[in-house]
């Protein structure tokens, strides 16, 4: 093997290698950013319990912490999202800037290795040239192999180029979805800020509602409770009043039913005594006082003259005296006939008071 091919092959081992480095690392670091994106929601980290041998990890293996459910807590939950926050940043940030390292440790390997490469080279035909120039003997086999060894050449280098411009594409790409991912975990961050603050609001809205409800309620209870004694006071009053006016007026009107009896009494009296015979116009005979006084009103009412008097079947209710039977006959139609009195079965008498019989 030539010493042109074994710097070849060092170049693409290097190139291998570093390839294979550099994937792996990427590979590393998108696992550990899926790893913390997929964890539960953050809260205060736990507490360590003793301290371990430091080891050759990578440096945001140590930033990672165990997590505990999510906090009540809406301030502590703020300011764990923030630490969240800023130490995926941190981690994002070192892996990039590892991968950025190792990138450009492999393109100043590919560039030593492809400028060693081109000055064998250049040596190689320069050494050719000038044997070429010494001697026009030169197989045409040889100059074929020269010619296939310069395309693979250029062949190699532009695979390298295109490689080179695929991983630089892919670490574009890996760095464009960490900003994204990040961009996301931070809308997704203020979205629960902006949730839990609004549910928090929300929360104090609905406890000052039920506070002021639960006042108002209060307030409408003793009002209601202060209405109805009063009403209930005013309602004794009023009954208390109306019961003394009705004692009142029955005392009164027992009183002006015996002083009106006792008149018809003495007046009839006097007719029977002093006067000539008088007739009498019987319309009613009440079983009791009270039905009596109803009859009485009524035809009181219609201008008549009426006279009671107490019998052993009831009270007699009369109208008159008439000078004769005529004129008390008269008086019956009259009151029979009166539809607003409803008196079918009024007849004419010829009255004498008991104790005058």
């Amino acid at each position: 093997m030539s010493m042109n091919n074994k710097q070849r092959w060092m170049g693409g081992v290097v190139l291998l290698g570093g390839g294979v480095l550099l994937a792996a690392l990427l590979l590393k670091g998108n696992d550990e950013i899926e790893q913390d994106h997929t964890q539960a929601p953050v809260t205060h980290p736990i507490p360590k319990t003793e301290s371990k041998p430091k080891t050759a990890q990578p440096a945001q293996d140590s930033e990672m912490v165990s997590l505990q459910p999510l906090a009540v807590d809406v301030e502590t939950e703020k300011r764990l999202l923030e630490e969240q926050r800023r130490s995926r940043e941190k981690a994002v940030a070192e892996q990039e800037a590892r991968a950025a390292e190792f990138l450009k440790m492999q393109q100043q390997a590919e560039a030593a290795a492809a400028r060693k490469a081109a000055e064998e080279y250049a040596a190689i035909n320069a050494r050719r040239t000038a044997a070429q120039e010494s001697s026009d003997n030169i197989p045409p086999e040889l100059v074929e192999d020269e010619k296939a060894k310069a395309q693979r050449l250029a062949d190699e280098k532009r695979k390298a180029d295109e490689k080179k411009r695929a991983e630089q594409q892919k670490a574009d790409q890996q760095k464009s979805d960490a900003d994204k991912k990040l961009a996301e975990d931070k809308r997704k961050a203020e979205a629960d800020k902006k949730a839990a603050e609004d549910k928090r609001k929300a929360e104090a809205d609905k406890k000052a509602a039920e506070d002021k409800r639960k006042a108002e309620v209060d307030k409408k209870a003793a009002e209601d409770k202060r209405k109805a004694e009063a009403d209930k006071k005013a309602a004794e009053d009023k009954r208390k009043a109306e019961a003394e006016k009705k004692a009142a007026d029955e005392k009164k009107r027992k009183a002006d039913e015996d002083n009106k009896k006792k008149a018809e009494a003495e007046k009839a009296r006097d007719l029977m005594e002093n006067g000539d015979k008088k007739w009498m116009v019987q319309v009613a005979l009440a079983a009791n006082q009270a039905n009596a006084d109803a009859v009485v009103s009524k035809l009181r009412a219609k201008g008549y003259k009426v006279t009671t008097s107490q019998t052993s079947k009831g009270i007699r209710i009369m109208v008159g005296p008439a000078k004769d039977r005529d004129t008390a006959d008269n008086t019956r139609k009259k009151i029979t006939t009166d539809e607003s009195l409803n008196m079918k079965s009024a007849w004419v008498i010829d009255w004498v008071p008991l104790d005058q019989r």
